[in-house]
Protein backbone atom coordinates (compact mmCIF):
# COMPACT_ATOMS: atom_id res chain seq x y z
CA UNK A 1 0.00 0.00 0.00
CA UNK A 2 1.23 3.11 -1.56
CA UNK A 3 1.45 6.43 1.71
CA UNK A 4 -0.56 9.46 0.92
CA UNK A 5 -0.50 12.80 2.85
CA UNK A 6 -3.77 14.13 4.04
CA UNK A 7 -5.35 15.15 1.33
CA UNK A 8 -4.98 12.35 -1.10
CA UNK A 9 -1.29 13.46 -2.44
CA UNK A 10 1.41 10.69 -2.46
CA UNK A 11 4.17 11.14 0.20
CA UNK A 12 7.42 11.19 -1.13
CA UNK A 13 9.57 8.13 -0.71
CA UNK A 14 12.06 7.74 1.92
CA UNK A 15 11.42 11.34 3.21
CA UNK A 16 11.64 14.18 1.20
CA UNK A 17 14.66 16.72 0.69
CA UNK A 18 12.49 19.95 1.47
CA UNK A 19 11.37 17.68 5.07
CA UNK A 20 14.97 17.49 5.40
CA UNK A 21 15.91 20.91 5.28
CA UNK A 22 13.44 22.46 7.39
CA UNK A 23 14.70 19.79 9.70
CA UNK A 24 18.18 20.87 9.77
CA UNK A 25 17.23 24.68 9.80
CA UNK A 26 15.27 24.19 12.61
CA UNK A 27 17.76 21.81 14.65
CA UNK A 28 21.06 23.97 13.67
CA UNK A 29 19.91 28.00 13.83
CA UNK A 30 17.28 29.47 15.45
CA UNK A 31 16.50 30.58 12.29
CA UNK A 32 12.19 30.91 11.01
CA UNK A 33 11.53 27.36 9.63
CA UNK A 34 8.34 25.43 9.28
CA UNK A 35 7.57 21.53 10.92
CA UNK A 36 8.84 19.06 8.49
CA UNK A 37 5.57 17.26 7.75
CA UNK A 38 7.52 13.96 8.49
CA UNK A 39 10.63 13.36 10.78
CA UNK A 40 11.80 10.02 10.38
CA UNK A 41 15.15 8.41 10.18
CA UNK A 42 15.12 9.00 6.23
CA UNK A 43 14.23 12.53 6.82
CA UNK A 44 17.02 12.91 9.39
CA UNK A 45 19.83 11.60 7.68
CA UNK A 46 18.85 14.34 4.29
CA UNK A 47 19.14 16.81 7.00
CA UNK A 48 22.63 15.67 8.21
CA UNK A 49 23.94 15.68 4.85
CA UNK A 50 22.18 19.30 4.43
CA UNK A 51 24.10 20.42 7.55
CA UNK A 52 27.03 22.15 5.74
CA UNK A 53 24.37 23.87 3.61
CA UNK A 54 22.50 25.28 6.74
CA UNK A 55 26.03 26.37 8.02
CA UNK A 56 27.08 28.26 4.67
CA UNK A 57 23.59 30.21 5.43
CA UNK A 58 24.81 31.19 9.35
CA UNK A 59 28.28 31.98 7.65
CA UNK A 60 27.18 34.15 4.88
CA UNK A 61 25.36 36.80 8.05
CA UNK A 62 28.43 36.16 10.07
CA UNK A 63 30.55 37.05 6.68
CA UNK A 64 28.61 40.05 6.06
CA UNK A 65 28.83 41.27 9.74
CA UNK A 66 32.73 41.08 8.96
CA UNK A 67 33.00 43.12 6.13
CA UNK A 68 30.44 45.71 7.17
CA UNK A 69 32.94 46.07 10.45
CA UNK A 70 35.91 46.27 8.51
CA UNK A 71 34.98 49.00 6.18
CA UNK A 72 33.28 50.97 9.25
CA UNK A 73 36.49 50.28 11.41
CA UNK A 74 39.33 49.26 9.27
CA UNK A 75 41.41 50.01 12.44
CA UNK A 76 39.28 47.31 14.39
CA UNK A 77 40.22 43.67 13.77
CA UNK A 78 39.68 41.92 16.87
CA UNK A 79 36.03 43.94 16.79
CA UNK A 80 35.22 42.44 13.59
CA UNK A 81 36.39 39.07 14.72
CA UNK A 82 34.37 38.96 17.66
CA UNK A 83 31.37 40.28 16.48
CA UNK A 84 31.68 37.56 13.61
CA UNK A 85 32.01 34.72 16.36
CA UNK A 86 29.24 36.00 18.51
CA UNK A 87 26.94 36.26 15.20
CA UNK A 88 27.92 32.67 14.49
CA UNK A 89 26.81 31.54 18.01
CA UNK A 90 23.93 33.60 18.31
CA UNK A 91 22.42 32.10 14.88
CA UNK A 92 23.21 28.69 15.88
CA UNK A 93 21.88 29.50 19.35
CA UNK A 94 25.14 28.09 21.29
CA UNK A 95 23.90 24.72 20.26
CA UNK A 96 27.82 22.93 19.51
CA UNK A 97 28.76 25.47 22.37
CA UNK A 98 26.12 23.14 24.88
CA UNK A 99 27.30 20.20 23.25
CA UNK A 100 31.02 21.15 23.82
CA UNK A 101 29.88 21.61 27.48
CA UNK A 102 28.22 18.53 28.36
CA UNK A 103 31.07 16.42 26.59
CA UNK A 104 33.46 18.00 28.78
CA UNK A 105 32.22 17.34 31.70
CA UNK A 106 31.03 14.14 30.98
CA UNK A 107 34.54 13.90 30.20
CA UNK A 108 36.18 15.34 33.03
CA UNK A 109 34.36 13.15 35.68
CA UNK A 110 36.46 10.39 34.47
CA UNK A 111 33.13 8.19 35.03
CA UNK A 112 31.82 5.01 33.39
CA UNK A 113 29.94 5.14 30.37
CA UNK A 114 26.37 5.07 31.55
CA UNK A 115 27.16 7.93 34.20
CA UNK A 116 28.82 9.58 31.40
CA UNK A 117 25.95 9.66 29.17
CA UNK A 118 23.96 11.09 32.30
CA UNK A 119 26.06 13.74 32.83
CA UNK A 120 25.28 15.07 29.27
CA UNK A 121 22.08 14.64 29.47
CA UNK A 122 21.83 17.12 32.19
CA UNK A 123 20.73 20.71 31.99
CA UNK A 124 23.92 22.17 33.83
CA UNK A 125 27.12 23.29 33.44
CA UNK A 126 30.27 21.82 35.67
CA UNK A 127 33.40 24.02 35.77
CA UNK A 128 34.68 21.60 32.49
CA UNK A 129 31.91 22.60 30.28
CA UNK A 130 32.61 26.49 31.52
CA UNK A 131 36.39 26.35 30.66
CA UNK A 132 35.92 24.32 27.31
CA UNK A 133 33.30 26.96 26.41
CA UNK A 134 35.79 30.43 27.12
CA UNK A 135 38.27 28.37 25.41
CA UNK A 136 37.16 27.70 22.45
CA UNK A 137 35.58 31.28 22.05
CA UNK A 138 39.00 32.55 22.31
CA UNK A 139 40.45 30.63 19.99
CA UNK A 140 37.71 31.36 17.60
CA UNK A 141 38.23 35.25 18.11
CA UNK A 142 42.13 34.99 17.99
CA UNK A 143 41.99 32.41 14.91
CA UNK A 144 39.35 35.14 13.21
CA UNK A 145 41.65 38.18 14.12
CA UNK A 146 44.12 36.95 12.47
CA UNK A 147 42.63 36.06 9.05
CA UNK A 148 40.84 39.53 9.28
CA UNK A 149 44.59 40.99 9.63
CA UNK A 150 45.48 39.23 6.58
CA UNK A 151 43.04 39.88 4.33
CA UNK A 152 40.99 36.79 4.58
CA UNK A 153 38.23 37.70 7.17
CA UNK A 154 34.53 37.35 6.25
CA UNK A 155 35.77 34.51 3.43
CA UNK A 156 37.34 32.57 6.87
CA UNK A 157 34.09 32.80 8.61
CA UNK A 158 32.25 31.68 5.72
CA UNK A 159 34.34 28.51 4.84
CA UNK A 160 34.45 27.72 8.54
CA UNK A 161 30.85 27.70 9.81
CA UNK A 162 30.46 25.40 6.38
CA UNK A 163 33.14 23.13 6.93
CA UNK A 164 32.98 23.01 10.42
CA UNK A 165 29.37 21.55 9.86
CA UNK A 166 30.61 18.72 7.54
CA UNK A 167 31.17 16.75 11.15
CA UNK A 168 27.40 15.71 10.92
CA UNK A 169 27.49 13.79 7.80
CA UNK A 170 30.59 11.98 9.30
CA UNK A 171 28.76 11.21 12.36
CA UNK A 172 26.30 10.05 11.22
CA UNK A 173 27.27 7.49 9.13
CA UNK A 174 25.86 4.04 8.99
CA UNK A 175 29.25 2.46 10.82
CA UNK A 176 28.63 4.71 13.76
CA UNK A 177 25.86 3.53 16.36
CA UNK A 178 24.23 5.43 18.33
CA UNK A 179 24.78 6.24 22.13
CA UNK A 180 21.24 5.86 22.54
CA UNK A 181 18.71 4.03 22.23
CA UNK A 182 16.13 7.25 21.77
CA UNK A 183 16.20 11.02 20.99
CA UNK A 184 17.22 12.92 17.97
CA UNK A 185 20.42 11.24 17.95
CA UNK A 186 19.04 7.75 17.63
CA UNK A 187 16.95 9.34 14.85
CA UNK A 188 20.02 10.43 12.13
CA UNK A 189 22.40 8.16 13.89
CA UNK A 190 23.69 5.51 10.85
CA UNK A 191 21.47 7.09 8.54
CA UNK A 192 24.30 8.93 5.80
CA UNK A 193 26.17 6.34 3.44
CA UNK A 194 29.88 7.00 3.83
CA UNK A 195 30.20 8.09 -0.15
CA UNK A 196 27.66 10.53 0.63
CA UNK A 197 29.68 12.12 3.44
CA UNK A 198 32.73 11.88 0.90
CA UNK A 199 30.73 13.76 -1.54
CA UNK A 200 29.42 16.39 0.80
CA UNK A 201 32.95 16.60 1.99
CA UNK A 202 33.98 17.11 -1.98
CA UNK A 203 31.75 20.05 -2.55
CA UNK A 204 32.32 22.13 0.32
CA UNK A 205 36.33 21.53 -0.13
CA UNK A 206 35.55 22.55 -3.96
CA UNK A 207 33.22 25.24 -3.08
CA UNK A 208 35.76 26.96 -0.69
CA UNK A 209 38.59 26.59 -3.23
CA UNK A 210 36.56 28.84 -5.79
CA UNK A 211 35.84 31.48 -3.21
CA UNK A 212 39.35 31.70 -2.16
CA UNK A 213 40.25 31.92 -6.31
CA UNK A 214 36.69 34.37 -7.02
CA UNK A 215 38.03 37.00 -3.95
CA UNK A 216 41.84 36.72 -5.43
CA UNK A 217 42.79 35.69 -1.30
CA UNK A 218 46.31 35.25 -0.91
CA UNK A 219 47.36 32.39 1.72
CA UNK A 220 50.86 31.75 0.35
CA UNK A 221 53.31 31.88 3.24
CA UNK A 222 55.96 34.67 2.72
CA UNK A 223 59.63 32.83 3.36
CA UNK A 224 60.28 36.33 4.75
CA UNK A 225 58.35 35.02 8.30
CA UNK A 226 59.79 31.82 8.55
CA UNK A 227 63.51 33.38 8.57
CA UNK A 228 61.93 35.55 11.22
CA UNK A 229 62.49 38.81 9.37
Amino acid sequence: MKAHEPGGRRRPPGGGWADGCWLAVGTLTVLPARMPARVDRAVGGRAMVLAPGVGGVIGAIAAAVVAVAQVLRPDADLLAAVLGVLVVVALSGALHLDGLADFSDALGSRRDRETMLRIMKQSDIGPFGVVAIIGVLLIDVAALTACVRSGFGWQAVLIATTAGRLTLPWTCRTTIPSARPDGLGATVAGTVRPVTAVLTTGAVLAAAVVLTWLTGADLTFPAGRLAGT
